[in-house]
């Protein structure tokens, strides 16, 4: 049976103005909850447009629902990406094992999702599109509380006044910063780097992952169809956070060409086409860990508030249901007793799914001989196991219902 929710009697007449910092996943699932809780919503995102394209993203057990109740889950489900085989090789390049890939990143199979994340964004967009409103091409500049809103400079020279202000700035947020200081005092790195792109896929992959390891290596290949690209991805184990090179684009690539000299299989090439990309991301494989989420009527969600990093594949999920958490505990509050309703009732699910770095997709990049054997012994018992029931963690909250303004 499918459920429908009645968004427009939530509707009534604007409860505030607010302001929303970033318009990816969080931002803009929260700017939908909102609108539907009779918020005036503005968005200001520093890009000149949305992002499109990007590594496909995952959608899992409480955040299947959030999209379902917001009544985007068709498209998701249409735009699906059906990975059926996950190949981990030999630093030779021959096989280890191949497996199905819900056994080791414990998603349940016919019902989580995986999609592109710029079908996730371009879903979230159409459905808050008419409703709220846009600035792209700017950022906050300075943010002041001291009178009765939260007063905001715009980097392009505007000045305006809101009631509440939302950072969904993402891992390295700046509104985090205007609140709370430096990142590195919440920044906890997990000892890896990474980076990803896109090249031609002239290696006949379809539907499936090659994952390439050596100790403190991997490299992979991830053909979402049968497209004419494939996503590559390099991880690999670093002692300190490599900020200075993540912070210059010629310092990342020599980084990596450094660290993966003398690999073989496809590497060489991939790290030619690296060299090339225009669309190379690269960053430390990190995890936002803070005491607090929110500062006066400030507040933040998804990574820039409790990034849990690719290693728990949790992060699209998080975000979700936090910007559903968070306006669902403004409903007929103020900003301080809804904000702290919100990490209340939310905080429990982000540590459990924090805490997943040491499960499933984390044991992937072992940093020994010993551990990687270890893991190709696990692989290859995985290979003859049916496919996961996914992991606790995912589904550990139960949403509450919408509530009326």
């Amino acid at each position: 049976m499918t459920l429908t929710y009645p968004l427009t009697d939530i509707r009534t007449t604007p409860k505030g103005k607010v302001l929303i910092s970033g318009a990816g996943i969080a931002g803009t699932a929260l700017a939908f909850w909102l609108n539907r809780y009779g918020y005036a919503v503005t968005m200001v995102e520093k890009a000149r447009a949305l992002r499109s394209g990007g590594y496909p993203i995952d959608v899992r057990g409480t955040a299947l629902e959030v999209v379902r109740r917001m009544g985007i889950l068709p498209p998701l489900q249409d735009a699906h990406v059906d990975l059926r085989r996950l190949t981990f090789l030999d630093g030779d390049g021959s096989k280890v094992a191949s497996v199905n890939p819900h056994t080791v990143v414990g998603s349940v199979a016919g019902q989580d999702l995986e999609v592109r994340r710029g079908d996730l964004t371009d879903a979230l967009h159409t459905a808050v599109r008419d409703d709220v409103e846009f600035v792209f091409n700017d950022s906050i500049a300075t943010l002041d509380q001291s009178g009765h809103g939260v007063d905001v400079t715009f980097r392009g020279g505007g000045r305006r006044t809101f009631d509440m202000v939302f950072g969904a700035d993402g891992l390295h947020s700046r509104t985090r910063e205007f609140l709370f200081g430096p990142e590195e005092q919440f920044h906890r790195y997990l000892g890896y780097c990474f980076a990803v792109f896109t090249l031609p896929n002239t290696f006949g992959l379809s539907h499936e992952t090659m994952m390439w390891n050596t100790p403190g290596r991997a490299a992979a290949l991830y053909a979402v169809e049968d497209d004419d690209e494939v996503h590559a991805f390099l991880n690999f184990a670093h002692p300190e956070p490599s900020l200075g090179a993540f912070r210059d684009p010629e310092a990342q690539r020599n980084l990596i060409a450094t660290t993966f000299a003398g690999a073989g299989w496809e590497v060489p090439g991939m790290i030619a086409a690296m060299r090339e990309a225009d669309d190379l991301f690269t960053d430390m494989v990190s995890q936002i860990r803070m005491p607090r989420w929110s500062s006066g009527r400030v507040a933040l969600v998804g990574d820039a508030a409790y990034a849990p990093s690719f290693l728990t594949g949790q992060g699209t999920s998080l975000a979700l249901v936090g910007a559903y958490m968070l306006a669902g505990s403004l409903a007929g509050r103020d900003a301080a007793t809804g904000f702290a309703a919100y990490e209340h009732d939310t905080r429990e699910f982000v540590t459990l799914n924090q805490g997943q770095i040491g499960v499933g997709d984390a044991t992937l990049f072992p940093t020994t001989a010993r551990a990687l054997e270890q893991r190709n012994d696990m692989l290859r018992n995985l290979s003859t196991m049916p496919s996961g029931e996914g992991r606790p963690a995912h589904s550990a909250l139960a949403l509450p219902e919408l509530m009326p303004m």
